[in-house]
């Protein structure tokens, strides 16, 4: 009763309206007026409703307060931030999302939502503005539906990602327990910190810390193996900054099983925190690693799935017309385990130097695949979704998938792609096996060979 009553004081503006009971996700939410705060909403989890995003008892001393963050609306005037943010109110309760679930990453304890943020494209990457008010939108409507992971890298728009951001929670002074925070340690041949010696590994992890103006950092991924230097080496430098406190847990992004196996057998082998999740590409047309290595990686050494793909993370339109050639031709070139790289430098430069001489090859396997995806689409439209809604969706009906990454440059493509939820209930087994006759690129295990019969 004192948490009715509580959810009741916080929402003064719906006042007149009845009290909002304790939703449940299979009754409709088209009734429901009143907007409990979000921090009294997170508790009960698994559950968060994309209904409680708008607060008027903010106090509303500035333009930009917390009201202008989840409406998305620059207004200069009380009366302004009203009006809009009951127009937006108006508009989403015509479209109720279903809300989002909780769940352990990897065989850990850390509970994460099962969509998060990647803000590359929020701070300024492909199709993003760089505008941090529009940034700090994104992330309060994101923080207000139920989202509490915020992924970031040395390569999404370098150390400005990590400075905005931590400007941005500063300001916001949200519970520290409330929101994960994720970061990576980026290698490749033409960073300046080359390789990823206990040296760069524990200069980047401080330098993180004063960018985001953070004690801890949730976790901290490496993206990619530097083969001229020893697993053990890198093994120790993680447990070593979660033992002084930086960071709580480490994870691999674009690592090969047999990469990841041989750093857990490392941290046995020396006594060290093991990692507990893997960054990997997966959707409609690259399925390989996700289903047939992460779920027996899960299984036998604990390491869990955070998913993103080209069209989730917005780094392609979601529209078949615009996203056919430049989707698929960067899902056809990679190798088996390791998927096409979605940061700056290489993703201006891949097709240019390396793949330039194969322009034709390119064009062959787009128009192969052109006719699945105008069928996914003419699927997705008879569902009343966009493409980009339907791959989430399919996305998720992967229980391997842990957490799923969005992209968002705005506050509207953030919300279309959270509505992208309710359509999961909908992809029953009917569906699922239309969508696999469609797509027909079901991985499978290659057969057993008898070591007998090659004699």
């Amino acid at each position: 009763m004192s948490q009715l009553m509580l959810c009741s004081l916080g929402n003064s503006s719906n006042a007149g309206n009845d009290t909002n009971n304790n939703a449940n996700t299979n009754s409709s939410m088209e009734d429901d007026d009143s907007y409990p705060l979000p921090t009294i909403y997170r508790c009960r989890a698994p559950i968060a409703s994309l209904d409680c995003m708008e607060e008027f008892n903010s106090g509303g001393g500035g333009g930009g307060g917390d009201g202008l963050g989840n409406c998305g609306a620059v207004a200069g005037t009380k009366e302004q931030l009203l009006t809009n943010c009951i127009a937006a109110q108006a508009h989403r309760l015509q479209h109720p999302s279903p809300g989002i679930r909780y769940r352990n990453l990897g065989k850990s304890g850390l509970r994460v939502s099962n969509v998060g943020l990647g803000t590359w494209t929020t701070f300024g990457g492909v199709g993003g503005s760089g505008n941090e008010e529009t940034a700090e939108a994104v992330i309060a409507l994101a923080y207000d539906s139920g989202v509490n992971v915020f992924d970031l890298s040395e390569a999404h728009s370098g150390h400005r990602a990590e400075t905005q951001l931590g400007r941005i929670l500063s300001r916001r002074a949200w519970n520290r327990t409330t929101y994960v925070v994720t970061t990576k340690i980026y290698w490749n041949s033409k960073t300046e910190g080359r390789g990823l010696s206990r040296k760069h590994i524990i200069e980047s992890v401080q330098a993180s810390l004063l960018r985001l103006q953070l004690s801890y950092i949730d976790i901290v991924m490496i993206h990619k193996v530097d083969p001229m230097c020893p697993m053990e080496e890198i093994v120790r430098a993680m447990n070593y900054v979660i033992s002084k406190g930086w960071v709580m847990y480490w994870g691999t992004s674009r690592w090969s099983p047999v990469e990841i196996m041989e750093a857990y057998t490392n941290c046995r082998q020396f006594n060290c925190v093991t990692p507990i999740v893997e960054q990997a590409e997966y959707h409609l047309f690259y399925r390989e690693k996700p289903e047939l290595y992460m779920p027996e990686l899960y299984n036998k050494i604990g390491v869990g799935l955070m998913a993103w793909s080209t069209v989730t993370i917005g780094m392609v339109s979601s529209r078949t017309e615009d996203c056919g050639m430049s989707f698929l031709s960067r899902s056809s070139y990679k190798n088996k385990y390791s998927s096409f790289s979605w940061t700056e430098d290489e993703t201006q430069s891949l097709y240019k130097e390396e793949y330039g001489w194969k322009d034709k090859l390119v064009d062959e396997e787009a128009r192969k695949y052109s006719d699945k995806f105008r069928e996914v689409s003419a699927l997705a439209d008879r569902m009343g979704c966009s493409f980009g809604q339907l791959a989430i969706a399919w996305s998720l009906k992967n229980e391997s998938v842990q957490c799923l990454l969005l992209g968002a440059a705005n506050i509207d493509q953030l919300y279309e792609s959270l509505q992208g939820l309710q359509l999961i209930p909908k992809l029953n087994a009917s569906m699922m096996s239309e969508i696999e006759r469609i797509l027909d690129n079901k991985p499978s295990r290659p057969p057993m060979v008898s070591t007998l019969a090659l004699r």
